[in-house]
């Protein structure tokens, strides 16, 4: 199940006068992105990722939200709390999507076709229904359905339908994967699906290389995951001008960490690597993480190792992006051994 235009269609509750008319829902910095697009901007190429900036120049007349995550969340919430009353086993992904198991019941599309005129009852929200013999045929059927759609194919006719676009449709292939095979003369899935293990993995590697040749033939036994397993939180933001040294960043660091601290005592999580996240004015990212002895959450001891790691990479160019992280996370008390907070091992991730 995937929500069309979730955030579009949230606004579009809230301000009736804008249906029909080309809605784009994005922040003002002068580094913006798209976050939702309505389907009357889609038509002038304005998508999700779109720099708000490119999506002025392409839809001028488009009206632009702010967005508020906050009630998107909520409206999020309503959202799957009429999806669980219709279907038992429900893997909520971020906002706006779910994946459903089908598999008990009886009548399954009679079931789905139930649960999706249910959530427009209640919320006035409209979904896409995508259902296949695994996550990968049901989400990419979701896609292809939009808006407002209901798609059930094997994964031999997903095969079928799909072999003549480009790899890139598949949730998992990015740009730069799809370049690279389009450099080795396979342009669509049907192509990459046809194309032996032994000349991916060589292409790609014994790990990728194979993987990508089963997401081109639909292949997929990820299970449904009632319940995940969160194991990194992070805090980044994106500078409308870059920064330059570490007069500039170390305060933006003290704030995000002190954020990230302030969340995971709340949710009562531990981790034990911290790390950090830098993005550079050319765009390359370099990365930097230390592990320690014992799991924590305060902001002290949080922000000394991120500080440290922030001097030692002393980024000689402009900065674009600052983030913190932390992984390894322990829901369980930390423990006191008596040992320092720090170990020695420090990875470039």
């Amino acid at each position: 199940m995937d929500m069309d235009a979730f955030y579009v269609s949230v606004e579009l509750q809230r301000r009736p006068e804008l249906r029909g008319l080309p809605v784009v829902v994005a922040g003002n910095g002068p580094r913006a992105v798209v976050t939702t697009a309505s389907y009357e901007a889609r038509k002038f190429g304005v998508f999700s990722a779109t720099p708000a900036s490119r999506a002025r120049r392409l839809c001028p007349q488009a009206v632009f939200v702010q967005p508020e995550f906050d009630h998107y969340r909520e409206r999020s919430r309503a959202v799957m709390e009429v999806v669980r009353e219709q279907i038992e086993i429900v893997e909520v992904v971020g906002l706006d999507e779910a994946y459903l198991d089908l598999t008990p019941l009886e009548s399954p599309k009679a079931a789905v076709r139930r649960m999706k005129a249910a959530v427009r009852e209640a919320t006035g929200l409209v979904c896409s229904i995508g259902i296949g013999p695994n996550k990968l045929v049901a989400k990419v059927s979701s896609d292809a359905g939009k808006p407002d759609g209901f798609l059930a194919l094997s994964a031999a006719e997903a095969r079928d339908r799909f072999s003549g676009h480009s790899p890139g449709l598949i949730p998992g292939i990015g740009p730069k994967s799809v370049e690279r095979l389009r450099q080795r003369g396979i342009a669509t899935l049907g192509a990459l699906a046809d194309a032996p293990d032994a000349t991916l993995a060589e292409w790609f590697g014994s790990r990728l290389g194979p993987h990508l040749g089963c997401l081109a033939r639909f292949e997929d036994e990820r299970p449904i995951e009632t319940e995940r397993i969160r194991k990194s939180e992070s805090r980044e933001t994106t500078f409308d001008t870059d920064l330059r040294g570490l007069a500039e960043l170390e305060p933006v660091l003290e704030r995000l960490t002190a954020q990230l601290s302030a969340d995971m005592e709340r949710h009562g999580r531990r981790g034990r690597t911290v790390g950090i996240k830098i993005r550079l004015d050319d765009f390359s990212t370099l990365t930097r993480a230390r592990t320690l002895t014992r799991a924590v959450n305060d902001t002290p001891t949080m922000l000394g190792v991120a500080r440290d790691l922030l001097v030692a990479l002393d980024p000689q160019r402009p900065v674009r992006l600052l983030g913190v992280r932390m992984a390894g996370l322990d829901a369980e008390p930390p423990v006191d051994t008596g040992a320092g907070a720090e170990s020695q091992l420090e990875l470039t991730l």
